[in-house]
């Protein structure tokens, strides 16, 4: 009896459904104020929940990203589903309690936990499902999680007003659980040597060929080449750069360019846009122009823009240059799932991916905390752009030291084929 193919786009929607939930936590600092009022916690206290949570992720995504590969999607999406919404729910109980240790234990490690899990394992069933266009697939799902915080943030400001803290966490704790729960269940790997229609493997007369990835590495041969770093090194600068710019924006942009505290807000509300935007946009582009190119555009892109943003006095011209820079940092974490498949295949993508995403986890907590010092230190934002655009030099250099892997590897490909040709 013939397998029925799931639909991709369906698995694509289920996707969305599971990141625009864990992409909830961007919002977390619609909490912060609310919380610190009502116990009298310090601030930097209740922020440092949102570290922990950024940090479980990366962890949980190198650590159980073999879980992903063992047991499948469906699976791994219910583990999921099971500590995000525990953790979300256990933050009401931590509120209810007064307790912020176990607000740190719920929301930052068992919802950590969730994240990591939540965020690797439809991004690595996509890259399978979509191997004519892997950056639109993947971009369309981070892209929810990139738009989350914009959806979240007045629906959780509603909810404490109304309701209270406590209630509000236990509402979106059970909300998140039964979205997730349930776009768990139709995530699924295709069938063993599926491709879509009008392609094929080998390209045989009237389809077009699925492009053959560079080669098939487990998670552990993965991690002992060179371009395993070179990508970790890449996504580690752009991502610590942006959260670094993302923490100080509003200030920034008072300081620098005499904005007002209301537009510097408004900045701040549509950076998540191009966030979101950035990340399907780019990883569309990438299908076209091929990763190595998109990434270093990004680098060279933002290089500019950071020498740049200490000589713009227009107050236009700086939110344009913020806007382009957040396209950019959204766009780093939506192409590299896909740059992955190109350079280590499918065969373990979401072990490997989890892997690098602890570039992630070390950005989370670098960037904020190494902005705050070089800016410490220089005594100005004018030194810590500066430090930023050098940083962005190494990381083009970088993106095309790739290159000369990846020409490496299709001459080592084009041997193996004149060799089973030869042999045939």
């Amino acid at each position: 009896m013939e397998q029925k193919v799931k639909n991709r786009w369906l698995i694509a929607l289920a996707a969305v459904g599971i990141h625009i939930s864990i992409g909830s936590v961007y919002a977390w600092s619609v909490f912060t104020k609310p919380i610190t009022e009502q116990f009298g916690w310090d601030l930097p206290d209740v922020q440092f929940t949102f570290s922990i949570a950024i940090l479980f992720l990366g962890l949980s995504a190198a650590f159980l990203g073999h879980y992903v590969e063992k047991h499948g999607p469906r699976k791994a999406g219910i583990l999921a589903s099971i500590f995000f919404g525990v953790g979300t729910v256990g933050a009401g109980l931590a509120i209810q309690l007064s307790s912020l240790p176990l607000l740190y234990l719920c929301y930052g490690v068992l919802g950590g936990i969730g994240l990591g899990v939540g965020y690797i394992t439809p991004v690595s069933t996509l890259v399978k499902w979509f191997p004519d266009r892997r950056g639109l697939a993947t971009g369309l799902a981070i892209m929810g999680f990139g738009f989350a915080s914009m959806i979240a943030s007045p629906i959780m400001n509603a909810l404490i007003a109304n309701v209270g803290i406590a209630n509000t966490f236990y509402i979106l704790g059970i909300i998140y659980f039964v979205v997730m729960l349930a776009s768990a269940q139709y995530l699924a790997p295709p069938p063993k040597g599926w491709v879509p229609a009008g392609f094929s493997a080998e390209g045989t007369a009237g389809s077009k060929q699925i492009k053959k990835d560079l080669c098939q590495l487990t998670a552990n041969e993965a991690i002992k080449t060179r371009r395993f770093y070179w990508l970790w090194l890449m996504l580690f600068i752009n991502v610590t750069c942006g959260i670094a710019v993302i923490s100080v924006a509003s200030p920034m942009a008072q300081e620098m360019v005499g904005m007002s505290v209301g537009t510097a807000a408004l900045m701040v509300g549509l950076n998540g846009l191009f966030n979101g935007g950035g990340r399907i946009g780019w990883a569309s582009l990438s299908d076209f122009i091929g990763r190595p190119n998109t990434y270093t555009a990004f680098f060279a892109i933002q290089m500019v823009l950071f020498f740049l943003l200490p000589n713009l006095s227009n107050p236009i011209l700086f939110m344009v240059a913020m806007f382009i820079i957040m396209t950019c940092y959204g766009g780093g974490f939506a192409s590299i799932p896909a740059y992955i498949g190109d350079l280590f295949g499918t065969k373990q993508l979401g072990a490997i991916h989890g892997y690098i995403l602890t570039a992630w986890a070390a950005a989370g907590l670098a960037g904020p905390i190494f902005a705050a010092w070089v800016r410490k230190t220089t005594d100005s934002y004018t030194g810590t752009m500066s430090v930023f655009a050098g940083m962005f030099v190494v990381a083009l250099v970088i993106s095309l030291l790739v290159r000369l892997d990846i020409k490496k590897l299709k001459e080592e490909a084009k041997q193996r084929e004149k060799s089973v040709e030869l042999a045939s």
